[in-house]
């Protein structure tokens, strides 16, 4: 039976990929933090079926519309959401403190329809950074082209950044590229962290319906391969960026490098194992971002490899390449799961506003 603290010893920090008013005012995030747990990271997704799925944020609803009728479900929904995340952020101050601020961030995302405007993105980063009023608040920002300044003027604030929706070895070298650009500006860079959340398990669905539509022997052996191989070669560019003298000044006025965060680590193909993109992932300075029936499943039966991601870097190179071989076009398949992504999200979000605004209708007519 594996540890979460084990994954911290082999250099790798979980974070959990969930948020729920319960689990905050009962506790379970308490309990998760001793458990080992380092952070915390929500989405659209996550805040529709924690706000539809459940009634912890009724009284808080009830109580708003109590107090101005008029609010809108953007409104209400944001309230909610501040609330939480600033709940969250308390209960993971002290990992924040004790590791000088290398951990204990909650993360919290613009308003995924900005995904395409530079400067609203920024506006409403500093917006909620300002409302969230936490120092281990991390803002999501997607690494879209137009996200991509805005990172790099974010971190040159000094507000902390969450880039997000990566697919490709391009999206991790212009975002780490935009992180060291802001962290060169930055007045003092030592209270300043950022992530760069690279995705996984969607990788190998997309992929992996190419190389069945290909169908030869050669393409249907690279299933279930690309994602850990794609990941494996974003990290080998961390370690030439943040690892080597590029970065040197920047240490020496007491930058931290910006992390290397697996995402979509929950394993969508039954026939692949459900640690999939834990095990093979594990590697010295990175995060892994996980549901709770991830953690669940490394818990009963994963390992804590710290050599895992570091190794094997030959055979991920050929994987790739192999893909290129057999007639897949990886590049494109990445680029779409950007673009898919951005749009899930902001589909997401008017879900979680349209959720919201059912519920107020019924609280209304509850009395």
């Amino acid at each position: 039976m594996g540890t979460l603290h084990e994954l911290h010893n082999a250099g790798q920090s979980v974070w959990l990929d969930f948020i729920r008013r319960d689990m905050l005012v009962e506790g379970e995030l308490d309990t998760l933090v001793e458990d080992g747990i380092r952070g915390l990271t929500s989405n659209p997704t996550i805040f529709q079926k924690a706000i539809g799925g459940s009634d912890s944020y009724d009284e808080a609803i009830r109580a708003a519309l109590e107090a101005n009728a008029e609010s809108s479900a953007m409104e209400i929904y944001e309230g909610l959401a501040v609330a939480d995340i600033q709940d969250a952020a308390d209960a993971l101050r002290g990992v924040y403190d004790d590791s000088a601020a290398a951990d204990g961030y909650v993360s919290l995302e613009v308003s995924p329809h900005l995904a395409a405007d530079t400067a609203g993105t920024i506006a409403d980063a500093h917006r909620l950074w300002g409302l969230v009023n936490r120092p281990n608040l991390m803002i999501k920002v997607p690494a879209t082209p137009e996200g991509i300044p805005a990172i790099e003027e974010l971190i040159a604030a000094g507000i902390n950044v969450n880039a997000t929706l990566m697919f490709s070895l391009e999206d991790y070298e212009a975002v780490a590229q935009a992180y060291v650009r802001g962290i060169s500006r930055a007045e003092d860079p030592r209270r300043i962290a950022s992530v760069a959340s690279f995705f996984v398990s969607r990788v190998d669905n997309n992929t992996d319906a190419e190389l069945d539509k290909i169908g030869t022997e050669a393409a249907l052996e690279l299933r279930g391969r690309a994602a850990v191989a794609n990941a494996k070669l974003a990290y080998e560019r961390y370690l030439e960026i943040f690892d080597g003298p590029s970065f040197a000044d920047q240490t020496a006025r007491g930058a931290r490098p910006q992390r290397v965060l697996w995402a979509s680590t929950s394993t969508k193909n039954p026939a692949y194992s459900d640690v999939l993109y834990v095990e093979p992932l594990v590697g010295p300075n990175t995060v892994n971002t996980m549901p709770p029936a991830t953690i669940d499943a490394y818990l009963d039966h994963g390992k804590a490899d710290g050599s895992a991601l570091g190794s094997g870097m030959l055979a991920a190179h050929r994987d790739l390449e192999a893909l290129a071989d057999v007639g897949v076009d990886f590049a494109a398949i990445t680029a779409k799961l950007q673009i898919d992504g951005v749009q899930a999200f902001a589909d997401s979000f008017d879900d979680l506003l349209a959720t919201v605004a059912e519920k107020m209708r019924a609280l209304t007519l509850q009395g």
